[in-house]
């Protein structure tokens, strides 16, 4: 299928996920990206294809009255933290110039293979950021920001260098529509908490913590997912019908003219799960010949006899290699009788590819095991 196919093209799914604030009262902006975290790992992408950005500076701070963990809600039901996170840019390493990097893997070579991108061409990539903005601009630890251009350039990059199959873009902050403004690349749908000239709202506060724990549009997002699962049908156009104006208190935008498919027939979990299907190349392990004694007779499938390399020769002695020998003894019953019936015509009628294929499976199966066991001797 075609990288702008669609649909049943991707065959791994990854998720970016970015906190782009720092400080205690902003702990809301971490558990927006937390809630996130949780929610993808929980539909099936692991977190070897999960990049977390995350100031992290809310666990651990000292006036947090739950020292190691985080809450997205007043009445604490759920750590977001826990003990099973991998956090993979923390603190002063959540940069404008990382997420970039991240983005379009222009990345050093010392870099380890946990904190890059490792997409291709058949990937479906879910890029979510949270943190204060403003028009066309998203700040980054209250040091520096990211333009809207920014962002569009990397994906066009990311396009050229065919690192992705779709991109979901997901953004919470005041303005936040204004930051997928200026997208110009193919496959790429995109939704925002605000529009233009319009603040985004938190949630709700807790007041053992002192402070708001969640946005509410990301609130409200998070709980629709709630209700999905790994083999949900649940489309993004029903996740968009989810948006409640008077909930949210801003008004959440959606752009589709970059996206190639119908958003109606565009399952959630192409962008939050796991991935269902697999693509199974063509493999021909064995060369083979077709072979008939009589004009009349259905020609039969015959094994080359280069396709069994332990066979040479007198075929009871064993092989001697550079590191060792091995003794092929073990396969020899099935070995000899199956090569003695392919070759002598016995039961040429009856073999067929898939046979072949098996007793060659049990072949080397055993003759595996043979080499095994005289490496230990």
């Amino acid at each position: 299928m075609t990288q702008n196919g669609g649909g049943f093209a991707h065959t791994n799914n990854w998720a970016v996920l970015v906190c782009a604030s720092r400080y205690w009262f902003n702990y809301r902006h971490m558990a927006n990206a937390l809630g996130m975290y949780r929610t993808v790992k929980r539909l099936g992408i692991p977190d070897s294809n999960i990049i977390l950005m995350l100031a992290d500076d809310a666990a651990c701070n000292s006036r947090n009255k739950y020292p190691g963990c985080v809450f997205s809600n007043k009445g604490r039901h759920l750590d977001l933290y826990g003990d099973n996170i991998e956090v993979d840019y923390r603190g002063y390493e959540v940069t404008v110039e990382n997420f970039l990097r991240v983005l379009t893997g222009r990345m050093d070579p010392s870099v380890p293979r946990s904190k890059r991108l490792l997409t291709d061409d058949r990937s479906n990539i879910f890029v979510y950021m949270t943190g204060h903005g403003g028009n066309e601009f998203l700040k980054f630890q209250d040091n520096e920001e990211i333009s809207a251009f920014d962002i569009a350039d990397a994906f066009e990059q990311m396009w050229q260098k065919k690192r992705y199959n779709e991109i979901f873009f997901m953004i919470d902050t005041c303005q936040a529509t204004t930051m997928y403004s200026k997208f110009y690349s193919p496959n790429v749908l995109a939704t925002g908490s605000s529009q233009i000239r319009e603040n985004s709202y938190s949630h709700e506060n807790d007041n053992d913590i002192g402070v708001a724990v969640i946005d509410s549009y990301t609130h409200y997002v998070l709980e629709f997912m709630e209700g999905i699962n790994k083999t949900s049908q649940t489309t993004m156009q029903d996740l968009f019908d989810s948006y409640d104006v008077d909930k949210i208190h801003s008004h959440p935008g959606v752009r589709t003219d970059l996206f190639n498919r119908d958003i109606r027939h565009a399952l959630v979990t192409d962008f939050f799960g796991g991935v269902a299907q697999a693509e199974v190349l063509p493999h021909t392990p064995l060369e083979f010949t077709m072979s008939t004694n009589d004009a009349s007779e259905k020609p039969h499938i015959v094994p080359s006899v280069d396709a069994f390399p332990f066979f040479e020769g007198n075929t009871t002695e064993p092989q001697n290699a550079e590191y060792g020998s091995h003794d092929t003894s073990l396969a020899h019953p099935f070995a000899l009788q199956f090569i003695a019936d392919v070759t002598s015509g016995k039961s040429q009628s009856n073999i067929t590819y898939r046979t072949a294929r098996a007793w060659v499976s049990v072949i080397l199966l055993l003759s595996l095991v043979g080499w095994v066991g005289s490496r230990g001797r």
